[in-house]
């Protein structure tokens, strides 16, 4: 599937229009290549991951195949006007994950080097790489064992308050529905964004955080990588006493 072309339209998007009505539901297959590309528009700290790895395909599959592919009931989208503007992705089963990328990651790194060498990839692109192989790992903090974890992204023209709220909640509703008890998310800070603070008043507590360095050369300031936890037990929803 070929992405680098492929954008979600967004130019009549406007958030403060009331007619726009936002709509959260639960993902469904033909949302796979919208979510796909949402993933690659947004991948490069909510900018298109282009200008850092130019193979939108395989960032694609790495970051989404699992969850749209094995676990798609635990994924929810956000939708304005007919068309997908965000997406939740969901992992209530980290074994089932844990064996999906221990089969399927072989492939991903035969296909990474044989674009590396005969595509070929540009400089940015092979140092991406070179950062995934050597670095990634260790730059990646430890994350609670079999928990249900999420991602989320959502376009910057429908970025709100309201509308992560929603999208989180809903995903929440449903793991407490399934039972679960907990759930850990690891978050890109960078900037003035996402304080600690802000964690902990919807109900996370931080458990770690490292520092991030694949941006390095295309972003001035430090990014820093947090695992953070909510009990849902004590705190359901994000609003939540």
């Amino acid at each position: 599937m070929n992405l680098t072309a492929k954008k979600v339209a967004t130019d009549n998007i406007e958030p403060s229009d009331p007619t726009n009505k936002v709509i959260i539901r639960k993902y469904c297959r033909k949302d796979r290549e919208a979510l796909r590309t949402i993933c690659a528009d947004t991948g490069f700290l909510g900018k298109p991951i282009d200008p850092v790895f130019e193979d939108r395909e395989l960032f694609a599959d790495f970051l989404t195949r699992y969850y749209t592919d094995i676990e798609p009931e635990s994924a929810f989208v956000c939708e304005m006007n007919g068309k997908v503007v965000g997406y939740l992705i969901g992992c209530c089963k980290p074994r089932w994950k844990f064996w999906y990328h221990l089969l399927y990651d072989p492939l991903l790194f035969f296909k990474a080097c044989y674009r590396y060498f005969f595509k070929p990839y540009n400089a940015a692109t092979k140092k991406y790489i070179q950062w995934v192989l050597t670095r990634g790992w260790r730059e990646t903090p430890p994350a609670p064992k079999d928990c249900p974890h999420f991602h989320i992204n959502l376009l910057e023209s429908v970025k709100s308050p309201t509308t992560t709220r929603r999208l989180i909640d809903s995903f929440l509703a449903y793991l407490v529905s399934k039972g679960h008890r907990k759930v850990y998310g690891q978050i890109v800070v960078f900037g003035d964004r996402r304080k600690p603070a802000l964690f902990r008043r919807f109900g996370f507590e931080v458990i770690n955080c490292m520092e991030v360095t694949k941006y390095k050369e295309h972003y001035p300031s430090k990014i820093f990588l947090f695992t953070v936890v909510k009990d849902l037990e004590k705190r359901p929803l994000l609003y939540s006493k």
